[in-house]
């Protein structure tokens, strides 16, 4: 007899799950553990740094939802056509973001996010189908008037009226739902029908999700920060921000500029330790080639140990240039599937080194994740054999609720394979996949759904939005190497006669800035006027004969309009050999989706530059031995100010010498330049709340060794101790403060005579860091360096303000240790004696200040005298280094 056949239907483990409100969820961490640790870090437009406690973003939302809810109450509002109360949230990333949508929960409302850069009409569409009560705005928003007759309020104005109720807990009062609904948020999407549609995602969906990261992928011991960078209208966010604030973690919410500067990105990632991250193929494609310009780049993103694909097919080619970059069995690449119906992820895949993706042909979507089932199934919803080709649909307890509004019921079904409750419903996905020794593989799509950046986009949106427009005949909008480097959303239309002249008809610009107002700029396609669409012999679009005229494009007499080079205004010879290379280099990575002419008044991206092919033109421009950093060629507002900051090795331009970062100093560099105008003050009685302040937030939030015993630890134990040795600190003279032209404290250095200092009772855990710190210098003082007093400076305490940023920190560092050396000589000793805990300190100490190392030890080898390893979690590769600088020759 032959086997029977096997189906291609796919369960994942399952497991209890009993439904909690998250922002219940969230109270209960607050009152039992972490009420006093930080839960918010977010730095604004002033530099300004925010720090929010777990106790004061619980309050504060408490009163904000007390507000929400007699604005609400008093005005009479109403739920909408679902039953649904729904509150918009149209803000930027910010603490106050994270704050509004707590307070939104907790008053038994949904969020549903907007973008602040949505065009009218999509906001309309949104607000006019979901019928939110309210709407909450950023004050600078300036297009208020587009919430039409919605209610809205501006967030400082609903801040401000929240002063008026005491900080009770919002169970005292009625909230909108009364507990009936668990209606988390509604996200819109790109809808099948070229008109985006609401997902309804209930607290249980994002709770279900939640458990199971937390299971599969849970937080490591040294896991102090999470990070939000993706924008609130993506699926991805629900688990960036409620993942770590639901573990009593710190949340970095990160600004929208950062996360489109890849050398901004990874300073956040790097100064916080970020050890996961969840991005789109094309953002890691971009760091895989911003990451080997930096100087010392083995050491960049080393903490970020788990990084997670989705939203965009990852290639098995990009997935190998991954494990090029980091340590296999160190780091891991995962391959994510899912959409914003199935709350975001219905099945993973983990790639933990070359040799695993050596043994396969393209990367699986893999496994299926707890209390969910896939179904690859035929036409007549029949399950199709396994290696077979089947559309998948997913049931279980990642599944939405449906759409706003009752839209396109027929993507939730019932399903006719259901053995339980749960799985009742199934989603119809509109992928294709199959099923081959235990592993989905994705086969692509039904319909004209792709996606760019991670977002979904329906063509036939894209289209129905490019036939609106009135000088338009007929429109065809195609993806070009959909997941590809060059991925690219064409438009190829034909214009009514006379509507269009002719420069216009070439480039399509017109088109593209007129679907700007009605698209969101994501789904903006390049355009691409033609006489005539291409016919198949049975009238349907020659959709291949677009895409390769596409392709042909250089070939064309379109090609000299398009990469016109015009050199007007460069007269210098050095200079125009930097355009000619700039403008050749620029025309490549840009390629056919150009725009304009070249011209130093050009601007990158408004020539068709985007953040992947910037990182390829400085790429290119290095390999042709012309230098530039990221930051300058993102920044630069046009191609004229990119030639200005070109360099080749050899250069002696101003701007080069002022990024050598003191290569040559020794103890006669008594002066380092720097744009900040610093002074030194000794210690002072008045210094103290400062230094405290300084020293406390640099060691607790930041320093390397800590954060391995930090849960054991307070902020106030930094202050305690301080408080013990300030008058002695004071007294001897031999500590200072910095101050910036402003007289803003900026930094502190704390020192002491190696064998002359205070003896103190240290009562908190901190003792291991002190006990530990002894362990390493105290035989290298006592037996290698010069005996009796006034021999050894003991650097044991340096820090900076944690609001400057990445190039003030450093200026302030060579300022304090500078006059750290002065002061040294001044009081004629012998040497100085420091310990450096992180890489950047020890880095400098070696190789910029000219200290000799004595030991460089591995933390995780320090065994404490109660016989435990408390830094044992750390790798092998954090180590601390004890420095000495003999300053008598």
């Amino acid at each position: 007899m032959g086997s029977l056949p096997q189906f291609s239907i796919i369960k994942g483990q399952q497991v209890p799950l009993y439904p909690k409100l998250l922002h219940k969820a969230f109270e209960e961490l607050v009152d039992k553990k972490y009420g006093e640790k930080t839960a918010l870090i977010f730095t604004d437009e002033n530099g300004e740094k925010r720090l929010t406690n777990y106790n004061t973003l619980n309050s504060m939302s408490n009163r904000i939802a007390l507000a929400l809810l007699e604005k609400i109450q008093s005005n009479n509002l109403k739920a909408n056509n679902d039953g649904d109360w729904i509150i918009c949230v149209c803000m930027k990333p910010s603490d106050n973001l994270i704050t509004t949508l707590l307070s939104i929960w907790k008053c038994g409302a949904a969020y549903l996010p907007l973008d602040v850069t949505f065009p009218d009409n999509r906001i309309n569409h949104i607000l006019n189908e979901a019928q939110p009560v309210i709407v909450i705005y950023d004050d600078d928003f300036n297009r208020p008037e587009v919430f039409g007759s919605i209610a809205s309020i501006k967030f400082n104005e609903l801040k401000e009226h929240s002063k008026l109720y005491s900080n009770a807990n919002i169970d005292e009062c009625n909230t909108l739902t009364k507990g009936i609904s668990d209606l988390g948020l509604v996200l819109y999407t790109s809808g099948s029908t070229g008109i985006p549609k609401g997902v309804r995602l209930r607290h249980c969906i994002v709770q279900n999700r939640l458990e199971w990261q937390w299971k599969r992928f849970p937080y490591s011991a040294t896991e102090i920060y999470g990070i939000f960078k993706t924008a609130l209208t993506f699926v991805d966010s629900v688990t960036e921000i409620w993942g770590p604030l639901l573990n009593g973690m710190t949340l970095v919410v990160v600004p929208k500029e950062v996360t489109k500067n890849p050398n901004s990105l990874v300073d956040i990632l790097e100064e916080y330790k970020i050890e996961r991250l969840v991005l789109v193929p094309t953002l890691l494609r971009s760091l895989l080639m911003y990451l080997p310009l930096q100087e010392n780049n083995e050491r960049l993103l080393y903490n970020l140990k788990i990084w997670v694909c989705s939203g965009e097919p990852l290639s098995l080619q990009l997935s190998k240039e991954f494990f090029d970059y980091f340590e296999e069995g160190t780091h891991i690449l995962c391959n994510f599937y899912g959409s914003t119906e199935v709350m975001g992820d219905v099945t993973y895949f983990v790639c933990e080194s070359k040799k695993q993706l050596d043994s396969i042909e393209r990367v699986p979507i893999g496994q299926v994740l707890d209390n969910t089932v896939i179904y690859l199934l035929d036409s007549n919803f029949r399950p199709v054999n396994i290696g077979e080709i089947g559309e998948l649909f997913v049931s279980g307890a990642n599944l939405a609720s449906g759409y706003c509004n009752g839209r396109d019921a027929n993507r939730f079904i019932d399903n006719p394979l259901a053995i339980d409750l749960m799985h009742s419903k199934v989603y119809r996905t509109g992928d294709y996949a199959s099923l081959h020794k235990g592993m989905i593989y994705y086969e692509g799509r039904t319909d004209s759904q792709i996606k760019i950046r991670g977002h979904r986009v329906d063509l036939s949106e894209v289209e129905k939005h490019l036939a609106s427009l009135e000088y338009v005949e007929k429109g065809v909008v195609l993806c070009y190497h959909a997941g590809e480097i060059d991925q690219a959303l064409v438009a190829f239309c034909v214009a009514k006669s006379n509507n269009l002249n002719r420069y216009i008809a070439k480039t399509g610009i017109q088109i593209e800035n007129d679907l700007k107002l009605k698209l969101a700029n994501y789904m903006v396609p390049q355009v691409i006027v033609l006489d005539s669409i291409p016919l198949l012999v049975n009238g349907k679009v020659d959709r291949q004969s677009l895409l390769k005229m596409y392709e042909n494009t250089n070939n064309n007499e379109d090609t000299e309009i398009e990469f016109e080079m015009d050199f007007c205004g460069i007269n210098d010879e050095n200079r125009m050999l930097k355009a000619k290379i700039l403008f050749e280099t620029v025309a490549n990575a840009i390629g056919r989706s150009i725009r304009s002419k070249l011209s130093i008044g050009a601007n990158f991206y408004e020539l068709g530059g985007n953040s992947l092919n910037s990182i390829f033109t400085v790429t290119q421009l290095r390999n042709k031995g012309y230098f530039i950093s990221i930051t300058d060629f993102i920044t630069a507002p046009t191609l004229g100010n990119i030639i200005d900051k070109l360099r080749t090795q050899n250069s002696t331009d101003d701007d080069e010498e002022s990024n050598t970062c003191c290569a040559n100093y020794s103890k006669s560099d008594l002066h380092i330049e720097c744009d900040m105008e610093l002074s030194c003050l000794p210690l002072a009685l008045e210094h103290k709340d400062d230094t405290i302040e300084i020293i406390t937030t640099s060691f607790y939030e930041k320093a390397d060794i800590e954060q391995y015993i930090k849960d054991d630890i307070l902020r106030t134990d930094y202050a305690d101790i301080l408080e013990m040795i300030w008058e002695v600190l004071v007294t001897k003279d031999l500590s200072f403060i910095i101050k910036d032209s402003s007289g803003r404290s900026v930094g502190v250095a704390l020192n002491f005579d190696a064998r002359d200092e205070p003896e103190v009772q240290v009562n908190s855990k901190l003792i291991v860091i002190f006990e530990f710190l002894e362990y390493l210098e105290g035989p290298i003082r006592d037996n290698q360096l010069p005996k009796g007093i006034n021999q050894i400076l003991h650097s044991f305490m340096m820090a900076t303000s944690a609001d400057l940023d990445a190039r003030e920190n450093i200026a302030v560092m060579h300022f304090m240790e500078n006059e750290v050396l002065k002061l040294a000589i001044r009081k004629q000793f012998a040497g100085i004696l420091t310990t450096n805990t992180s890489p950047l300190t020890q880095q400098l100490g070696s190789n910029v200040y000219g200290y000799k190392t004595m030991l460089e030890y591995p933390i995780n080898q320090y065994v404490y005298h109660d016989n435990t390893r408390p830094f044992g979690k750390a790798p092998d590769t954090k180590t601390v280094v004890v420095h000495w600088k003999d300053i008598r020759n």
